[in-house]
C-alpha cells in the first residue's frame, strides 16, 4: 500500500510541473508566429508604401506573409517552416504571374480558379508538407486575378510577395526560432530501446510499453513529423511505426499473467536475445545516423527457432499448448522486429530491390515518380476525403469569383476569402462558423466605421496604429476563435486600405457584404458537395477496409493448412489501397468537432489497427512458420521447412484448438498432420483479430454514425 501510494503521489508531482509549462507555453506558441508574421509584414508595407511609393507591391509584401503565415499550416520549429516557405516561394509567384494574365475576363479567372482551388485542395493527399502551404497559396492567386486587368504591374506585384515571402522566412529562422519537436526517427529509437530492455530481461513496466506504442500514433505526432508521404522513406518509416507498435504490444502480452508462470524455453531465450540486441543497435543507428543493422541474424535466429518447435512437436514428450502459444507470441515479437528493422533498411538506403515478403514491402523498388503517381490515383475517386475536399474547395472559389466578377463587387477578393477560411467539411460546421464570422465582421465593420469617420484622411494615425494592431489579431484571433479573428481582420484590413487609398466609413460596409456572400456561397456548396463530411466516408472506407482484410484471411490459412494451394503471391495491395483511403478518411473524422459528441463512440482506430495486425500476421506466417513432420531432413534431425507441396497436407480448422464449451483453452492438439506449432500460430492470429473485431463490434452505434 506504502508504494502505491509513494508511486502515484510521484506521478503527480511529476505532472504537475508538466501541466503548468503547457499553460505557459499556450501563449507563446501563439505569440511567436504572430511577431514573426507582424514583423515580416509590416517591414515590407512600410519599405514600398514609404520608402518606394508603391502600392501594389506594398499590398503583396503585406499579404504574402498572412499568407504563408496565419492562413498556412506550416508544422515545425522556425527553421523548419523557413524551409517550407522558400520552397513553396516559386509556386506562389507562378501563381501570382497565372492570377494576373488570367484577370483579362472574369471567365478565364473562374476557369483558372476552379483548376488552381482543386490541386491545391488535393494537395493533402501527398502528405503533410505539401498541404502546409497550400491554403496559402490560394491567396497568390486570389490576389492577383481580380480587377482591374493590370499587367504592367506584374513585376510590381512578384517583387512584393517575394521580398513578404522571403522576410517570413528570415524571421522564422532568426526571430524565436522555437524548439523543434522530436522527429518520428527519434520516437521510433525510444521505441526499439524500450523493446531492447524488455527483450533482454529488463523490467519495464506495461505503462511504459504502452506509452511507446501510443507515441507513434500519428494523433500524438505533429503534422510536420507524419511520415505521411507517399515517397519511399515515408511510406517506409510509417511501416517501421506500425510494427514497433505491435512490437511493444507483443511484449505486453507476454508480460501479462496468464495462469501457470511461463516454463523456461531456450529457443525463446535465444530468439528474444537476438531480438534485445538488432533493437539496441537499430536504435542507436536512428540516434547517431549509423547504418540500419542487418537483419539477417534476425531472421536465421527465427527460422531456427520455428524449426526446433516443429522438431519438439515431432517427438513423443511434444510441448504442452502453454508452451506453444508462448513460443507465438515470442516470435509474433521476432517478426515484428524484423518488419520494423526492414522498413527502417528501406527509408536509410532508398530505392532498392523488395526483400522477401515483397508484397509488404511493394514500394522498396518503385521509383519516386510512380509511388507519387499511386498515391494520386488511389485518391482520384469519389470515396476519398481529400478528393471531395479538394472538389468543394474548387467549386466554392469558382463559384465565388465568378459571383464577384458579374456582380462587380469592391474588393471582391474578401469574398474569396471567405469561402476559402469559413469552408469546413460538413455542412454543420461551415453554418456555425459563419454565424460566428458574421458576428465579428459586424462587430469589426462597427469599430472600422467608427474609426475612418473619426480619423478621415490622416493616414499616419492608421499607419501608428497598424503594427499593433496586427500583433492584437494573430494573436488574439487564433486564440479566442472566429468571432474574435473576424472582428480584428475586418479592422486591420481598415487600417491597411485607409493608407493605400482613398476609403470612407462605407469600406466596412463593402467588407461585411462580402463576407456575407462568401459565406453564403461557402455554405451551399458544402450543401450539394458531401454534407456529412468524414463522417460517413470513414464508416464506407473502414466497412471497405475490414472486407478487404476478410479477404485475404482465407487464402493465408490454405497456403498453411492445404497441399492443393498453389505457393503464389497474395492480394495485399487492395487491403494496401482501402488501408491509406482509411487513414486518409479516419484523420479528416478526427478533425470534425462532432467525433467528440458522446453518442459517436465508435472505436474506428480499432479498424486500422486490425488492417496492421492482418497484414503483419500474414506476412509472418507465411515467411517464418514451417510445416508438419515429413521426410527427415539429409541429417536426420527432424523435418524439413516448407519447400514442397506434399508438406502441407490439409488440417481442420484452427477452431479445433478450442475446446466445445464456447473457447476454453485445453492442453491437447487434434490429431493432424500438420504441425502443431503451425496450427497454434494460425490460431493465435485469427484469435487475436476476432477479440478486436468484438470490441470494435462493440462500439459501434446502431443508428448511422
Amino acid at each position: 500500500m506504502h508504494r502505491r501510494r509513494g508511486r502515484r503521489d510521484t506521478a503527480v508531482t511529476v505532472m504537475r510541473p508538466e501541466a503548468e509549462m503547457v499553460r505557459e507555453e499556450a501563449w507563446t506558441r501563439f505569440l511567436r508566429p504572430a511577431v514573426q508574421t507582424t514583423v515580416a509584414a509590416a517591414t515590407g508595407f512600410y519599405l514600398f508604401l514609404y520608402g518606394f511609393d508603391e502600392p501594389v507591391a506594398a499590398l503583396y509584401a503585406l499579404f504574402a506573409p498572412i499568407a504563408l503565415g496565419p492562413l498556412a499550416s506550416i508544422a515545425g520549429a522556425g527553421r523548419q517552416r523557413a524551409r517550407v516557405m522558400v520552397c513553396a516561394l516559386p509556386f506562389g509567384l507562378l501563381l501570382v504571374v497565372l492570377g494576373t494574365a488570367l484577370a483579362a475576363s472574369t471567365w478565364t479567372a473562374v476557369a483558372g480558379m476552379a483548376v488552381v482551388g482543386f490541386l491545391l485542395g488535393f494537395a493533402p493527399a501527398g502528405g503533410p508538407r505539401s498541404a502546409g502551404a497550400a491554403p496559402g497559396l490560394q491567396l497568390f492567386y486570389i490576389l492577383a486575378c481580380f480587377p482591374p486587368y493590370a499587367p504592367q504591374t506584374l513585376p510590381a506585384r512578384l517583387v512584393g510577395a517575394a521580398v513578404g515571402v522571403l522576410a517570413l522566412a528570415a524571421c522564422n529562422s532568426l526571430l524565436f526560432p522555437g524548439v523543434p519537436a522530436p522527429t518520428y526517427r527519434r520516437r521510433l529509437a525510444d521505441a526499439l530501446d524500450t523493446a531492447a530492455s524488455a527483450a533482454a530481461g529488463g523490467h519495464v513496466p506495461v505503462e511504459d510499453l504502452r506509452a511507446r506504442g501510443e507515441r507513434l500514433r500519428f494523433s500524438y505526432v505533429p503534422p510536420g513529423h507524419r511520415p505521411t508521404g507517399p515517397g519511399r522513406t515515408d511510406r517506409a518509416l510509417s511501416q517501421a511505426g506500425a510494427a514497433s507498435r505491435r512490437l511493444m504490444e507483443g511484449f505486453v502480452e507476454l508480460a501479462a499473467p496468464r495462469g501457470a508462470p511461463p516454463v523456461a524455453d531456450a529457443s525463446c531465450a535465444a530468439l528474444l536475445a537476438r531480438v534485445a540486441q538488432v533493437c539496441a543497435a537499430a536504435g542507436a543507428a536512428l540516434r547517431t545516423g549509423a547504418g540500419t543493422p542487418s537483419v539477417i541474424a534476425l531472421e536465421e535466429s527465427i527460422r531456427q527457432t520455428q524449426a526446433e518447435r516443429v522438431r519438439q512437436a515431432a517427438t513423443p514428450r511434444r510441448p504442452g499448448i502453454g508452451v506453444l502459444r508462448r513460443q507465438a507470441m515470442v516470435l509474433e515479437v521476432a517478426a515484428a522486429t524484423w518488419v520494423a528493422l526492414t522498413a527502417l533498411g528501406i527509408a536509410e538506403r532508398g530505392r532498392t530491390a523488395p526483400p522477401a515478403a515483397g508484397d509488404v514491402f511493394w514500394y522498396a523498388d518503385l521509383p519516386t515518380g510512380r509511388l507519387w503517381a499511386r498515391r494520386a490515383g488511389a485518391n482520384l475517386t469519389r470515396r476519398s476525403v481529400w478528393f471531395q475536399n479538394a472538389v468543394r474547395v474548387a467549386l466554392g472559389l469558382a463559384a465565388a469569383r465568378l459571383v464577384a466578377g458579374t456582380l462587380d463587387l469592391a474588393h471582391g477578393f474578401w469574398v474569396l476569402l471567405a469561402v476559402l477560411t469559413l469552408g469546413r467539411t460538413t455542412v454543420g460546421a461551415t453554418w456555425g462558423a459563419i454565424r460566428r464570422a458574421v458576428t465579428g465582421n459586424l462587430v469589426g465593420a462597427a469599430a472600422a466605421g467608427v474609426l475612418l469617420l473619426t480619423v478621415g484622411r490622416h493616414t499616419d494615425v492608421y499607419a501608428a496604429l497598424l503594427v499593433p494592431a496586427m500583433l492584437v489579431t494573430f494573436v488574439l484571433g487564433p486564440r479566442w476563435g472566429i468571432t474574435c479573428a473576424q472582428a480584428l481582420f475586418t479592422f486591420l484590413v481598415a487600417l491597411v486600405f485607409a493608407q493605400v487609398t482613398p476609403v470612407n466609413w462605407r469600406l466596412s460596409e463593402i467588407r461585411l457584404l462580402d463576407v456575407v456572400t462568401g459565406s453564403l456561397i461557402g455554405l451551399l456548396c458544402g450543401l450539394l458537395a458531401w454534407p456529412a463530411g468524414g463522417r460517413r466516408e470513414v464508416r464506407r472506407t473502414m466497412a471497405d477496409l475490414l472486407r478487404a482484410c476478410g479477404a485475404l484471411i482465407p487464402p493465408t490459412t490454405d497456403l498453411l493448412t492445404d497441399a492443393s494451394t498453389a505457393r503464389a503471391s497474395l492480394p495485399t495491395l487492395p487491403l494496401l489501397h482501402r488501408l491509406r483511403l482509411a487513414e486518409a478518411a479516419y484523420a479528416q473524422y478526427r478533425n470534425e468537432p462532432s467525433v467528440n459528441r458522446p453518442d459517436t463512440p465508435a472505436d474506428w482506430h480499432a479498424v486500422l489497427v486490425v488492417a496492421h495486425q492482418t497484414l503483419l500476421g500474414t506476412q509472418r506466417l507465411l515467411r517464418f512458420d514451417l510445416t508438419a513432420p515429413g521426410p527427415p531432413s539429409a541429417t536426420g534431425e527432424g523435418p524439413t521447412p516448407r519447400s514442397d507441396a506434399h508438406a502441407r497436407p490439409r488440417a481442420p480448422a484452427p477452431a479445433a484448438l478450442r475446446a466445445s464449451d464456447g473457447g476454453s483453452r485445453t492442453d491437447t492438439m487434434p490429431e493432424t498432420t500438420v504441425a502443431q506449432p503451425v496450427l497454434v500460430d494460425l490460431d493465435a492470429w485469427l484469435t487475436g483479430i476476432g477479440r478486436r473485431l468484438d470490441r470494435i463490434s462493440a462500439s459501434i452505434p446502431t443508428d448511422p454514425v
